[in-house]
């Protein structure tokens, strides 16, 4: 079995973003929706998944995380809007923890 890993964005509803990267999408997106993620997230109640890319390595996902954490504000936003210009949640009515590769919309696919 292939394992899938995801760079992903979640915002609030005021748009103050979050990225991260996880292994199991469906999972770590009913995590922030639950606010079970202690800290950040959970403070500025950050739950709706905006954007993501999936990777066939968790080193591409971890270096892409990495890349967008360095960017300014503007320069994440325009990722967002450029596959979700109205900031819907995509994550909208999922509700199994498992990471279901048919269940997740494709926004844009990694290089791995």
């Amino acid at each position: 079995m292939q394992r899938h890993y995801c760079t992903y964005i979640m915002a609030s509803l005021s748009r103050r973003v979050y990225v991260g990267v996880t292994n199991n999408l469906v999972r770590r997106t009913l995590e922030h929706k639950q606010a079970r993620v202690v800290g950040f997230t959970e403070k500025y109640r950050i739950n709706r998944l905006v954007y993501f890319e999936s990777f066939q390595y968790v080193r591409d996902a971890i270096a892409r995380e990495k890349e967008i954490k360095g960017w300014r504000r503007s320069r994440k936003v325009a990722l967002i809007e450029a596959g979700n210009p109205t900031w819907a949640d995509l994550a909208e009515g999922w509700k199994s923890g498992r990471f279901e590769r048919e269940q997740i919309p494709r926004l844009k696919a990694g290089s791995g």
